[in-house]
């Protein structure tokens, strides 16, 4: 069985495009007997503050993926270009319907290095970049609209929140996005972050929308705020997110509703939220 030289997933005979990553099987070679070695670790730093930049650098045959509209350069040596990945027809089509779900563009574009070069993307509004260094088969889960781009190696895909109650009230919606390595993945959200590391059965009560990324590991629910008075009344809403260990988790300081509520011509109170506000975004659902 011949393999993918990119990602190192299995390949149908005949085929010429990888059903995982989208790259060429031009150059697929026979699976070694003990499976693969994994794709090498691109090069990479991130600069800058509120409006941050990841700089790849890729050696030649080094391949990444990124969300439509991210990338900010490239140098003459990397190649570029859009496509769907998938091997057939309908599998391409439901890769751009699940893309779409997730906030994402249709089409990855894929950026390849004839020779070493080099490959910067950025977010769209101010805010930070985390990259994840995914071992084989291990997988983040982030909100929606959140990843930039990834080794060609890894996997993005959607993924359902299991319980209505976090999909109605939690602020990330029904729909999240689960990066699967091996590999580098980045993702942006909004302002700082701040990181934990839960313990099991550890439980971390979190403001609506603020999630940016948890372990798979990591159970996501909602709670009632407390009393009447302080979940109208208090700013912070009805419900909580609530994250209960063992992961890791990363939340943001800033998200992107709070952000056009404050850039709203006339809006006044801060981040406090209207009593209707409050009901934690049912009935101003994005999703």
């Amino acid at each position: 069985m011949p393999y993918c030289t990119s990602c190192g997933s299995e390949a149908a005979e005949g085929a010429k495009f990888c059903a995982r990553c989208g790259a060429s099987l031009g150059g697929a070679v026979a699976a070694p007997a003990f499976g693969f070695a994994p794709a090498e670790p691109v090069e990479y730093s991130i600069q800058g503050d509120n409006l941050q930049v990841v700089r790849i650098r890729l050696k030649p045959g080094q391949e990444v993926y990124a969300e439509a509209g991210k990338m900010i350069y490239k140098t003459s040596a990397v190649q570029w270009e859009s496509r769907m990945s998938g091997q057939s027809m309908g599998e391409k089509i439901w890769g751009a319907l699940k893309r779409k779900l997730m906030g994402e563009s249709l089409f990855w574009t894929y950026f390849r290095a004839s020779a070493p070069g080099e490959v910067g993307f950025a977010g769209a509004y101010p805010g930070r970049i985390q990259a994840f260094d995914l071992k084989a088969g291990q997988s983040i889960l982030a909100q929606r609209d959140s990843f930039v781009c990834a080794q060609s190696s890894t996997r993005v895909d959607i993924a359902f929140v299991k319980k209505i109650g976090a999909g109605l009230f939690g602020g990330e919606g029904f729909i999240l996005e689960k990066i699967t390595g091996p590999g580098i993945a980045f993702i942006h959200a909004g302002g700082d972050f701040i990181e934990f590391d839960l313990g099991a059965g550890e439980v971390l009560q979190v403001d609506t929308g603020c999630i940016v990324a948890f372990d798979e590991s990591v159970e996501y629910d909602v709670q009632f705020a407390g009393g009447i008075k302080t979940a109208i009344f208090g700013g912070e809403g009805l419900f909580l997110a609530t994250l209960r260990g063992p992961g890791r988790v990363i939340l943001q300081s800033m998200t992107l509703e709070k952000l056009r509520r404050e850039l709203s011509p006339g809006q006044a109170g801060g981040d406090e939220r209207s009593p209707l506000e409050s009901l934690g975004g049912f009935f101003r659902s994005e999703d």
